[in-house]
């Protein structure tokens, strides 16, 4: 299924949004809660699944929802269609203090790309949200990204929230270590891992963490200055919310 070509606009600096324009019969798919305003004539409605394969039947739909499920996100999408005359609009908010990415998906490497689990926003209809599975499971053991991604695939406009500043980076053949958790999307081309930060003394009194993540090989990546688990140890260190967004099985006592 083709997507449909949406047109878009991004407002804001600390705390992002961005407003999508649906010609007349054209669809956006969002995360459930994310919708901020809209305008008459758009009708939303709550479906199992993104409607990338309408003639997937029941069965398809309820393993789609089951799968994204495992990522903690809800087994429902909002589906808002253009009912009415002329173009109308309708505007996702980012859910943290950050930056929404707009990604063609239709340029990046086998039209996919591989997200952190909660960084979906919303996307053109016809875009097939799905889980991934982290190929070393040591990854997902102790880095902050997890052992279970989500994968966008299409040929639309895609919307991926980020935590701060974003930094985008092209790998030629190339490695990058990064800080764990700092990774909000990556093409598929790239092979990701987790590694010790180095020597025990630089592990334990270097302030870096036990683990960074590395990516190799060559395609795109983008990085966040700002993961929300940062951002609430900082403001709230001994709060019950301290572990949020931490994915890795073993938790924060492997982190810096």
């Amino acid at each position: 299924m083709r997507s449909h070509e949406i047109d878009y606009k991004i407002f804001g600096e600390s705390i992002q949004t961005v407003e999508v324009e649906l010609d007349p019969r054209e669809t956006v798919i969002a995360e459930a809660g994310a919708m901020l305003y809209m305008e008459d004539g758009i009708i939303f409605e709550t479906k199992m699944g993104d409607g990338s394969e309408p003639d997937q039947g029941f069965l398809g739909k309820l393993l789609s929802a089951g799968a994204r499920a495992l990522t903690g996100e809800s087994v429902f999408m909002t589906h808002f269609t253009n009912h009415g005359v002329g173009k109308k609009k309708v505007a996702f908010s980012a859910p943290y203090p950050g930056t929404i990415i707009p990604i063609d998906l239709a340029t990046q490497q086998g039209n996919q790309l591989i997200v952190q689990k909660d960084g979906f926003l919303c996307a053109a209809l016809g875009t097939k949200v799905s889980i991934t599975f982290n190929k070393k499971i040591g990854s997902g053991l102790v880095g902050g990204e997890g052992f279970i991604l989500q994968k966008l695939q299409g040929d639309g406009k895609a919307f991926v929230h980020a935590g701060g500043t974003v930094i985008e980076k092209q790998l030629n053949n190339e490695t990058l270590r990064i800080d764990t958790g700092c990774v909000v999307a990556f093409e598929h081309t790239l092979d990701f891992d987790v590694q010790s930060s180095g020597g025990l003394k630089s592990m334990l009194f270097g302030g870096e963490g036990l683990f960074l993540a590395t990516l190799r090989g060559t395609g795109k990546v983008w990085l966040q200055s700002m993961p929300i688990r940062k951002l609430i140890q900082v403001l709230a260190p001994y709060g019950k919310n301290s572990g949020k967004e931490g994915s890795s099985i073993l938790g924060s006592l492997l982190e810096s």
